[in-house]
């Protein structure tokens, strides 16, 4: 996801796994707090 700065953040694995992972880290480290429907919509597209 692009926050207008840069992340080095990488994450691979199962999506469910990725979820709730990319979940903790948007949370934890930026402040940002996103429903598991819109991290699974953003990894399914990124897979396509």
């Amino acid at each position: 996801m692009d926050y207008g700065f840069d992340c080095p953040y990488v994450i691979e694995g199962e999506v469910e796994q990725v979820i709730e992972e990319f979940g903790k880290h948007t949370t934890e480290e930026h402040g940002i707090e996103y429903s598991t429907e819109a991290l699974t919509q953003f990894i399914l597209r990124q897979q396509s």
